[in-house]
């Protein structure tokens, strides 16, 4: 936590720079700032989707990949999404969603549970099944 107040310090003081060494450092900063607020949105996310709150949890999901994420995050973030759209009816956009996970890992799996589930497991293999 400290390590990051003085980060965030750091980089309030490098604002005021405009020399291209500085503006390196800046987008240094810029990155990790951004991806820990990708990964926030992205648990946040999880726990409404947790939580039966599937309007915000994808609003959140959908903000922590606008924000950036590593790529096993974003399929992550992809397949809370398609399970929103699947128990929502919304059978195009669970496919899309299932499409954008796997372009990203083609070997993503579902866990036991998640495969055997009623509205999205076969929507999942059928997706798979299509690359």
């Amino acid at each position: 936590m400290i390590r990051l107040i003085c980060a965030a310090g750091l980089a309030a003081l490098l604002v005021a720079c405009s020399t291209e060494p500085m503006r390196g450092i800046q987008s240094a900063f810029k990155g990790i700032f951004e991806s820990n607020r990708g990964e926030a949105s992205l648990s946040t996310g999880v726990r409404q989707y947790e939580a039966g709150n599937y309007v915000e949890a994808s609003r959140s999901l959908q903000r922590a990949l606008d924000l950036g994420l590593a790529a096993a995050d974003q399929v992550k973030a992809h397949k809370y999404l398609a399970f929103i759209h699947c128990v929502s009816g919304r059978a195009a956009q669970c496919r899309d969603e299932f499409r954008k996970a796997l372009d990203i890992d083609p070997s993503m799996e579902l866990s036991a549970a998640e495969a055997g589930h009623p509205n999205w497991g076969p929507v999942f293999r059928t997706v798979k099944a299509q690359r």
